[in-house]
């Protein structure tokens, strides 16, 4: 009882030495990842980049201590720019490895959803509630405004319904707006949009945008953002070489921008919803030389495998970043704040991109895939090898006759031989 009593009162060490603690040892990919970000200086990169952000030598023991030290507070002090130049390490690098030409470009946008409710909707003028406002519209039609029920049938049913971005915000988040999700459920929604070279899949530039602004708003402007970010890439290149074609859906579709980016001499690859009502003897020269310009890139051969490419690359990071990433439904507020986790989740994706180029595999997930194929095929070739050995080797090994059954059976091709053969091998 007194060596238990012992035992139990003895007090373990509390300080340990850092020197003392055993090393980590990552494993085979995320040496490689530390290597790669290694030969490209990228820590230098980004220190020399957020340095601004942060105050000159260490805090002195006598001023006040930090609240707290989160992401959070490293996002707010961290301006968009900062992140987009951050971004910009990992393009140079991918076109220092030939992974980012800039001549075929894709733009596309996706849907989010906010975080805010639409519970918590109020009217921009009288700052009333939604639901105050129904109940008061049920209480004109002769209904109990207190049977909730009754309220909410009411208000699927009344005519007129309609909940108009411009009459009806969410206080939490102004810029959130209502609009349709991913499943086709009505709720609070943001835009994110990606511009991707569609020759490697690299994302050039991400942005979050309100959920009900239009593709067609600024379109060239945004295309020409993104140029311009090329441009710094690779100063040595004139801007006249990036942006050759432009790929996007119909969505993305309106006279005047395909006219301006025609103009900026960019080969524009997108469907036109409206051509078969169109009537070009009213349109303008311009527009119609647009308009033609744009449907024979539609129609040829090239312009079809571009907007192939738009779908396999586009698709693919949305469905990396926003599905598989989490980022399908936000926690945060804002488009600023969005916009920067989305230029984050971009930059991932492009170091993804180039790992995959250099060694084959671009997340943990698929490097064990790979070593899993790897010893698959050791095992296939292993059978092979043995397989002209397989009518003499248990006669040489004098192997049991159910172990000569179970490598019989490896051995054949067909299940159906097996069974058939069984009483004339046993």
């Amino acid at each position: 009882m007194f060596e238990r009593r012992k035992q139990v009162e003895e007090q373990k060490q509390f300080w340990v030495m850092a020197g003392d603690l055993p090393e980590a040892t990552p494993d085979a990919f995320y040496r490689r990842v530390n290597r790669t970000l290694e030969e490209m200086r990228f820590a230098e990169q980004v220190w020399t980049i957020c340095a601004p952000a942060y105050a000159e030598g260490s805090y002195s023991i006598t001023e006040t201590t930090p609240d707290h030290s989160t992401l959070s507070v490293i996002r707010e002090r961290l301006s968009l720019e900062q992140l987009e130049e951050v971004h910009g390490v990992l393009l140079r690098a991918l076109r220092g490895h030939g992974l980012l030409k800039g001549r075929k470009l894709g733009i596309d946008s996706s849907v989010i959803e906010a975080n805010a409710s639409l519970r918590a909707l109020q009217h921009r003028n009288t700052e009333e509630s939604y639901w105050d406002y129904v109940r008061k519209l049920a209480a004109q039609s002769g209904i109990d405004p207190e049977d909730a029920k009754a309220v909410r049938r009411f208000d699927k049913k009344r005519p007129g319904r309609k909940t108009s971005n411009q009459e009806w915000v969410n206080p939490h988040d102004p810029e959130a707006t209502v609009g349709k999700t991913k499943d086709g459920a009505t709720d609070m929604i943001y835009r994110p949009e990606h511009v991707t070279d569609l020759e490697s899949g690299a994302i050039i530039r991400a942005e979050v945008r309100p959920g009900n602004a239009a593709d067609t708003t600024e379109l060239t402007e945004r295309v020409m953002t993104a140029v311009g970010a090329l441009g710094e890439m690779a100063p040595e290149v004139p801007l006249e070489q990036f942006c050759r074609e432009l790929a996007a859906d119909e969505g993305y579709f309106a006279i005047e921008e395909i006219a301006q980016l025609q103009g900026c001499g960019v080969r524009t690859v997108i469907a036109d919803p409206h051509a078969a009502k169109r009537r070009p003897d009213t349109a303008s020269e311009e527009h119609r030389s647009a308009l033609r310009r744009a449907g024979r890139a539609l129609r040829s051969a090239s312009g079809k495998a571009l907007l192939r490419k738009r779908g396999e690359h586009l698709e693919r990071s949305f469905c990396h970043m926003l599905d598989h990433g989490g980022l399908r439904r936000t926690t945060l507020r804002g488009c600023e704040n969005l916009s920067k986790r989305q230029v984050i989740a971009a930059t991932t994706f492009n170091l993804s991109l180039l790992l995959r180029q250099r060694f084959g595999c671009g997340t943990p997930k698929q490097a064990l895939a790979g070593v899993a194929r790897a010893l698959w095929r050791l095992l296939i070739a292993i059978l092979v090898f043995i397989r002209p050995l397989s009518s003499i080797l248990p006669k040489l090994l004098r192997l049991p006759r159910h172990i000569y059954f179970a490598h019989y059976c490896l051995t054949t091709s067909s299940a159906e031989g097996v069974s058939r053969d069984k009483s004339t091998v046993c």
